[in-house]
């Protein structure tokens, strides 16, 4: 009688105190927990195989785009102690100094302006080769050059090919990152940029022994090496998926963010938003057209995007590293080997904090970032100038001078040196990012030019310290710009930053954009 209430599962077999074992029953069989135990545990396994391999694919894609970067910052740490040699080689005056220094960046606008567009054409991964053969080329003529006049045409070749490089390894790094890594990843050129100056600085104090007129020859030409790297770099990285959609090659798009996406689910939904923002309306207007005559919601890009870009180089940086053996030489340093050693010393600090920017970005933000890095200079300026203007020619002076000028560029590592690339790659809608994008490196290679090309005779005219004093009174205004100008973009898709801008301007640290993050985060 008591087993007439017991029902027998499909297999007939009933378990402890009359309860059936089957597939309807809340209660499941010790062994298939653990089958499907394994099954989750070996599903995990090869998803975390697949984040794994996709991030080290990425970081590897970033680092090889990066490589342009290394040229500019080679180049800029080489020529702050090859110019001392160059000038008792060729015996050329102090205009004909600031000119060789200066033209680089002015020349470079040529290369952003013209990159903007080769790299809508050919696409954002030829563009970068291209960058590295034109700067070869100039590199080789300089290494070669007899003459002021030879030098100066090397120099306007590797000018060119910096300003290709410069504006697209940017773009090509915020179009290939997922959204989580975007800003350390499209931070990756400021740190080529930074190792750059450091091996000039390493490479001027190494070769110094040598006699003046084979020394700064072979300080240049060391630059070369790193189109070696460049070349196999293109033959392992994708191309911009963003760029073959706006190509209508969807398919090769989505192979591209099949490798670059943890999760293959949200691949489609990628590919849609990029295809809808890569839509061009009927009688909608050409490129240039639309960012000479923008809509409210492109002008604030702009200014935005351009307006960092220039605060970048105004609050002189380039000035700080270009000359920074001038700049000890008149606190009071003297001696060709211990300026150039002191030089290693702001090559070295500038390398180091760019690391805290990259742990940083992703995590704290964009705009904290920018506050400490513009405050930070403003009082590291302001200290260099006090310290040329009252304690020069003494050991107190020299001291203090080489500690605030490490503390300056320190600042601009761990903020506006590297944030304001990402910045730019990363808030313009696709179909105007590269042009827009080479629109803000003119900006940056204009400013440089101006203050490469000037700072000796201002220092001349109103002192090194009094210059200095100007630097930090601009620096004042950046710290303004990023808080009324510079929205927050941490944890935003490219296409979701676009559609931030749409709204109507408020200052960026309101309340909702704060609820936009934390939207995103929820989500």
């Amino acid at each position: 009688m008591g087993m007439a209430g017991i029902q027998e599962n499909g297999g007939g077999e009933m378990g402890l105190g009359g309860l059936p074992l089957g597939a309807k029953n809340k209660y499941r069989r010790m062994d298939s927990e653990l089958t499907d135990y394994d099954g989750d545990s070996e599903q995990q396994h090869q998803l975390e195989n697949k984040r794994n391999s996709t991030r080290k694919y990425v970081f590897a894609c970033a680092v090889f785009a990066s490589l342009n970067n290394v040229l500019l910052g080679y180049d800029v740490g080489v020529m702050s102690g090859a110019i001392i040699f160059i000038k008792e080689d060729l015996n050329i005056s102090e205009v004909q100094q600031e000119v060789l220094v200066g033209i680089l960046s002015v020349i470079s606008l040529l290369g952003s302006l013209g990159g903007g567009r080769a790299s809508d054409v050919l696409g954002r991964k030829w563009t970068m080769g291209l960058a590295a053969v034109v700067f070869q080329a100039g590199a080789a003529v300089m290494t070669l050059a007899p003459t002021f006049r030879l030098l100066m045409i090397g120099r306007i070749l590797a000018g060119v090919g910096i300003g290709l490089g410069v504006m697209i390894a940017p773009v090509y790094i915020a179009e290939i990152s997922p959204t989580v890594s975007r800003g350390t990843l499209t931070s990756f050129p400021e740190i080529f940029i930074n190792a750059g100056i450091l091996l000039g600085y390493v490479s001027n104090y190494a070769f110094s022994g040598l006699p003046a007129h084979v020394n700064w020859r072979i300080m240049l030409a060391v630059g070369i090496l790193p189109s070696v790297f460049i070349a196999f770099a293109l033959c392992i990285i994708p191309e911009s998926p963003r760029w073959l959609v706006m190509k209508n090659r969807i398919d090769e798009a989505r192979s591209v963010l099949l490798k670059t996406n943890d999760e293959e689910s949200e691949v489609e939904e990628r590919l849609a938003e990029i295809q809808l923002a890569a839509v061009v309306s009927p009688g909608e207007k050409a490129v240039w057209r639309e960012l000479m005559c923008p809509s409210p919601a492109l002008g604030r890009m702009l200014i935005a995007g351009f307006g960092i870009q220039c605060f970048q180089q105004i609050t002189g940086i380039d000035a700080t590293v270009y000359y920074s053996p001038e700049i000890f030489r008149a606190a009071g340093l003297d001696g060709n080997s211990k300026l150039l050693a002191a030089t290693v010393s702001v090559g070295i600090t500038k390398t180091v904090f760019i690391l805290v920017a990259i742990i940083l970005i992703d995590k704290a933000g964009r705009k904290p970032l920018l506050y400490v890095s513009t405050i930070g200079m403003t009082i590291c300026l302001f200290g260099v100038g006090i310290s040329l203007s009252l304690f020069s020619e003494g050991s107190l002076g020299i001291a203090l001078t080489i500690l605030f000028v490490c503390g300056n560029v320190a600042f601009f590592s761990v903020g506006v040196g590297p944030i304001c690339w990402v910045l730019t790659s990363e808030i313009f809608p696709l179909k105007v990012r590269a042009q827009a994008s080479a629109l803000g490196a003119v900006g940056n290679r204009v400013c440089s030019g101006v203050i490469a090309m000037s700072f000796l005779s201002v220092s001349q005219a109103i002192t090194t310290g009094g210059t200095f004093f100007i630097f930090s009174a601009i620096s004042v205004l950046a710290v303004i710009f990023v808080y009324i100008c510079v929205p927050e973009t941490k944890g935003k898709s490219l296409e979701q930053i676009e559609s931030l801008f749409q709204n109507e301007y408020e200052t960026p640290g309101s309340e909702l954009q704060l609820g936009d993050v934390e939207h995103l985060v929820e989500k």
